[in-house]
């Protein structure tokens, strides 16, 4: 059975969006350690699991870069998760039916590690429904104040800390299990 990894950034308060969250975050630019990080997950996967607002905004960038991160992006095969999007391009495939039921379909088939970038009503389903195995939460050092909180609405899930990663910038990436 595949691992499935979600990758997130938030604010110390938890939030991932918003415009106060766009502001700050546009203060503590990512660095060479933040991306080393992301291409140890991502060499480690065997593709990837995004919502369609998040293909939609990889879709339109990730295609015209290169370089380590973007090559091992590019050419990993891309899972979308979305009741409007017709066709895809960018080796990626709309998961059939209802989104969860098609994740733990995916999950069954096979081998690996998938990892999921984006966040929202998605991210919240697959954990209620205990099929994100590990959550790997990218802390940037600042307070939003308001926009969308990730974990909102989440029952009580308790976790296992596997790992801490200063990545520069006063930020660092937390590693969780869910399945303790």
């Amino acid at each position: 059975m595949r691992k499935l990894i979600e990758f997130d950034h938030l604010s110390i308060d938890g939030r991932y969006a918003g415009d106060s969250w766009w502001a700050a975050q546009m203060q503590v630019a990512p660095n060479a350690n933040h991306f080393d990080y992301q291409l140890r997950l991502r060499e480690q996967a065997t593709g990837l699991v995004l919502g369609r607002v998040t293909y939609d905004t990889f879709a339109g960038s990730w295609p015209a870069m290169s370089g380590d991160l973007a090559d091992k992006l590019n050419a990993l095969p891309k899972y979308v998760a979305s009741t409007t999007l017709a066709e895809t391009s960018w080796n990626a495939e709309v998961l059939e039916g209802d989104a969860v039921e098609a994740v733990a379909r995916l999950k069954e088939s096979g081998d690996g590690t998938l990892v999921k970038y984006g966040n929202g009503s998605f991210s919240r389903a697959l954990m209620e429904a205990g099929l994100l195995d590990e959550l790997h939460l990218s802390i940037s050092p600042f307070v939003a104040g308001s926009g969308e909180s990730l974990l909102a609405g989440i029952t009580a899930s308790p976790m296992t800390l596997t790992g801490v990663t200063e990545i520069g910038n006063g930020a660092v990436v937390l590693a969780y299990s869910l399945h303790p």
